[in-house]
């Protein structure tokens, strides 16, 4: 079970460095002072990267639960 709950922890970290990868994109896309449909262009390149990487987090929580209740 030890192997669910690192395993689970790495994958849930990686979904966190892609959360805040995908708020550096949108940060950096917003400091350019693109226009607004500029803007919201790069807005919607980042969401499909955000929902992702939050998807990546929660499977990886939820292995990190399976793995404490099983052990």
């Amino acid at each position: 079970m030890e192997v669910l709950i690192w395993g689970g922890a790495a994958l849930s970290l990686l979904g966190l460095v892609g959360l805040f990868w995908s708020i550096a994109k949108v940060n950096r896309a917003r400091k350019a002072q693109l226009s607004d449909e500029e803007l919201r262009a790069a807005v919607q390149k980042a969401l499909p990267l955000n929902l992702g990487a939050l998807f990546l987090s929660v499977i990886g929580l939820m292995l990190v639960i399976l793995g404490v209740f099983l052990g």
